[in-house]
């Protein structure tokens, strides 16, 4: 398995370089030269397997020979061993043909866990096996931060440098981050959006000089490792509710910076039937609007009460435009370099009809999501939080007809949000153990402004010599 640039021009690399790196040497996202496809033979064959299984046969067809076979069936095993459901990623019924997938019972209760878990394990192995070091930078807007630092902390040969919005996170998110107090972790609150912190991460990846300084790399979505792994809970939901054999899924996914609905894009082109794959977006609506308009305007992301999801630039939103281009990354390159000056790009009218071939797109407001996690706690007494109540609230307004079982990701566990779901529901969800001394613990982490120079000084002076 080789992958490639979504901008045409680098060359081809192997797994442990993708593994290992950030973006492309010219700037685009990686992808696999061609999409291993899975027989629906094979596919049928999941059904009443771990997740575990699932998962390794999934996601093996990416490493080839960069990984042993019982060196990465280990790593998965391990990886998901820590789940608090035997299931891993469970699905729940909350309304005829209508599914939850929860994807938050990992350890910092969020769906990045189903691929940081195992992502973790294979940075480190990989720079154990090449005697090297790397700097980890990560941008998030909530949970990705949480998921890098809780896979990485404590490792002797990583450090993990993490920007968060400052303001622009809920309180336990923050904490989650801030109070994990290992001496390679680095936390820094921005001032400025999540947009502005995705910003300043790229930029530092362009500057070849303290990339070579520091060794740095990446572990948010921009890894195609992360979509990888976050491909496996499509085929384990589509497979128990029956894929394939007349049944066809539609799968509703919140969507910020697009990794997470574009591993349902990955697993689709793999050979997993899929109805729709319908982009769930809150007031931060710039994807959805880019699908029904055929224009991508990003603008200034607005603080709602899904903060996950405050986002204008989606970074993966480059892979589906080259895979709906016909992969023609000269064209890539040419639309995401203008995007960068103007904030603003025209989508060719043959990506345009690819995307709409595959992509639905809605949007709920702050108030409908109060209103949805109030209604479905009403109906079934289950308490979800704001991104997945954004998810609910679309697949309510867009999928009338019943084409089939309908699947909204679950992405987040609703104690990580006790302020919108008491506004919501007149009480504060149920808190985990593993958060339940959470605001009592310590915190840690450095107030910078918006100023790439500034970050750049305090990564340089805090990372260990490689």
């Amino acid at each position: 398995m080789h992958y490639i640039s979504t901008r045409g021009s680098a060359q081809r690399a192997g797994f442990g370089t993708v593994l290992l790196g950030g973006p492309a040497p010219d700037g685009g996202l990686y992808l696999p030269d061609a999409w291993p496809v899975l027989g629906q033979n094979e596919i049928h064959a999941f059904a009443g397997l771990s997740y575990n299984e699932v998962a390794f046969r999934v996601m093996h067809p990416f490493i080839g020979d960069a990984l042993g076979k019982d060196e990465f069936r280990a790593d998965v095993d391990a990886a998901y061993g820590a789940f608090a459901h035997p299931a891993v990623a469970p699905l729940v019924q909350i309304a005829p043909d209508r599914f939850l997938l929860e994807l938050f019972h990992g350890p910092t209760l969020s769906f990045k866990d189903l691929a940081m878990q195992l992502l973790g394990r294979m940075f480190v192995q990989a720079l154990n096996k090449r005697g090297e070091r790397a700097t980890v930078i990560v941008a998030t807007s909530g949970d990705t931060g949480s998921a890098a630092i809780h896979a990485l902390k404590g490792q002797s040969n990583v450090d993990v440098v993490v920007l968060h919005p400052k303001g622009r996170v809920s309180e336990v998110q923050r904490r989650q981050m801030t109070t994990v107090l290992d001496d390679n972790v680095y936390n820094i609150a921005l001032e400025g959006s999540f947009d502005d912190a995705q910003s300043v991460v790229k930029a530092l990846f362009s500057d070849a000089r303290f990339i070579a300084r520091t060794r740095l790399t990446a572990v948010n979505s921009i890894n195609f490792a992360r979509i990888m792994a976050q491909c496996v809970y499509y085929f384990t939901a589509g497979v128990e509710l029956g894929a394939g054999r007349g049944r066809p899924v539609t799968f509703v996914v919140p969507t910020g910076n697009f990794g997470d609905i574009f591993a349902g894009e990955a697993a689709e082109r793999m050979g997993l039937p899929v109805e729709r794959l319908m982009i769930a977006t809150n007031a931060n609506d710039v994807i959805a609007q880019a699908l029904n308009t055929g224009v991508y305007v990003a603008g200034q992301a607005q603080a709602t009460l899904s903060p996950s999801m405050d986002i204008q630039v989606a970074s993966n939103f480059e892979r589906a435009l080259f895979e709906a281009s016909g992969r023609d990354g000269t064209w890539v390159a040419r639309a995401m370099g203008g995007f960068a000056k103007s904030n603003r790009l025209d989508i060719e009218p043959k990506a345009l009809k690819a995307l709409r071939a595959r992509y639905d797109a809605g949007s709920a407001d702050d108030d409908e999501t109060l209103k949805t996690i109030a209604r479905v706690h009403a109906e079934t007494g289950l308490v979800i939080d704001p991104h997945t109540a954004v998810g609910v609230a679309v697949a309510e307004h867009a999928i009338t007809a019943n084409k089939g079982a309908v699947v909204i990701l679950a992405t987040a566990h609703p104690a990580k949000f006790p302020e919108a779901v008491t506004r919501a529901i007149g009480k504060a969800p149920e808190q985990p153990e593993r958060l339940a001394d959470i605001m009592a613990r310590e915190e840690r982490y450095t107030v910078l402004p918006n100023v790439l120079g500034r970050v750049r000084d305090f990564i340089l002076e805090r990372v260990r010599a490689s």
